[in-house]
């Protein structure tokens, strides 16, 4: 223990044995011991006491659209990483789309890396992208380094990451199953979206016909069979639908090799609280009304959904108008994400343990990153220190994204989180937060 730098400190650490009084060690940035609340401090170790505030794991965050480069006014390495480390996020990996070029080549990954590298204030590693016509592209990303590969089922929204259809979303699979990748999906489908009421205004109801979840039920089933037909590895990002949990689940009885996230909007905000006009909630699928929202806890609660990320997604505020059928779709929040579903947890009988399980062990596990999403020996010493009974009121203004529209403005949230660290070293404290030292990282960090 000679070698000791930081020992920090606190009544409530959660492990992945529980939750206990400990003084967690820290050497060269990784944890080397989890100790008794009062072991004694190594010579020449640093102790950090945060008293009765919760020390758990950084949370790792999966599914993150930063925008650089290309849309950087909407987002940037520089200020989404700032939100992140502000909100007890330690790790964030990127999607593949709305920025310009998207990582889907070799060369467009390595414009991505040179653009974050100097601006991350966390670590951050990248998803590759599958479109109809890159196929050839995919093994080279994946011996690159990206975590897997994202597609669409859908329109994207972006004309440059157009969405596959099923025979190419096979070809796309086979390839993938063949080295052993990942294939993440935004799983809603095209032929039901055209058959739903085609609304525009400002009515959020209306805006909720265009994308009922038969959309994603379909689209759902139709993956499940493909991933059963390749021996396939695949993850539903942003499932809404609580109507696809049976098909779901018994995919997973069966053995389909499938994963499933959701994020905090839809865990935490209903249809039924959405004014008119108020595209800050837009996001597709969309947030759906508070019954859905009951089966999503369940589902989270019996493993049937395995992690809660935030699908970051923002745009300028001139992109986020009145009218659902032509804003930009997408719900921001890095920042917010841990309070918000902290809040809503507590209020439903479950945990911290249950939300650090949520929001860091099971994402670090979906993408492999060994090194993240648990304060135990062996890990990176990420951190997030939480005061979980403090309450604040969500101000715009506080916030570190680039483009402050948040769908929690003026809610008061439990939880504050105090202080965040990276590998040993903190990064942000009482809202104030330091230089970028982050790092890129790849697979199998």
């Amino acid at each position: 223990m000679s070698d000791v730098q930081l020992v920090l400190r606190s009544t409530r650490v959660i492990t992945p044995e529980g939750t206990r009084a400990a003084s967690v060690a820290v050497s060269g940035g990784t944890i080397t011991a989890v100790l008794a609340h009062d072991a004694p401090v190594p010579e020449g170790a640093r102790l950090e006491d945060v008293g009765d505030d919760v020390v758990l794991s950084g949370l790792v965050d999966t599914h993150v659209h930063v925008n650089d480069p290309g849309r950087t006014h909407w987002e940037g390495f520089w200020t989404a990483t700032r939100a992140a480390a502000a909100g007890g996020i330690t790790t964030l990996v990127d999607m593949p789309l709305n920025s310009l070029p998207p990582t889907t080549t070799v060369p467009h990954l390595r414009v991505k890396q040179d653009v974050a590298r100097a601006k991350a204030h966390i670590d951050v590693g990248f998803w590759g992208g599958a479109l109809p016509d890159n196929v050839k592209d995919l093994r080279p990303l994946h011996d690159a380094g990206v975590f897997g590969f994202k597609c669409f089922l859908s329109p994207s929204g972006v004309e440059e990451f157009p969405a596959l259809d099923r025979d190419q979303l096979a070809r796309s699979l086979a390839e993938i199953a063949g080295f052993g990748g990942l294939l993440v999906v935004h799983a809603e489908d095209p032929r039901e979206l055209a058959a739903a009421p085609q609304l525009t205004g400002p009515r959020y109801a209306d805006y909720l016909a265009t994308r009922p979840p038969v959309s994603e039920d379909t689209a759902i089933e139709a993956l499940i069979a493909a991933a059963r037909r390749f021996d396939a590895r695949v993850h539903i990002l942003h499932l809404s639908s609580a109507s696809a949990l049976p098909l779901i689940a018994a995919a997973k009885r069966e053995g389909v090799r499938l994963t499933v996230e959701t994020c905090p909007h839809y865990l935490t905000l209903s249809a039924e609280e959405v004014p008119d006009g108020a595209s800050e909630f837009k996001c597709c699928p969309p947030i759906r009304d508070a019954a859905n929202q009951d089966l999503l806890w369940a589902a989270l609660a019996d493993g049937t959904i395995d992690c809660v990320v935030t699908d970051h997604s923002p745009s300028t505020a001139d992109l986020k108008t009145p009218d659902f059928a032509t804003a930009w779709g997408g719900v921001s929040g890095l920042q917010t994400s841990l309070p918000a579903v902290w809040t809503e947890a507590r209020g439903r009988g479950h945990t911290l343990e249950d939300v650090v399980r949520w929001m860091s062990t099971a994402p670090a596990a979906l993408t492999g990153l060994t090194r993240k999403g648990a304060v135990e020996p062996g890990r990176d010493a990420d951190f997030a220190v939480l005061a979980p009974d403090a309450t604040f009121t969500v101000d715009p203004a506080a916030l570190q994204h680039r483009n402050r529209i948040t769908a929690y403005a003026g809610k008061t949230l439990h939880g504050v989180v105090t202080s965040t660290w990276l590998r040993g070293e903190r990064i942000q404290h009482d809202g104030v937060i330091g230089a970028p030292t982050g790092r890129l990282i790849e697979r199998n960090h």
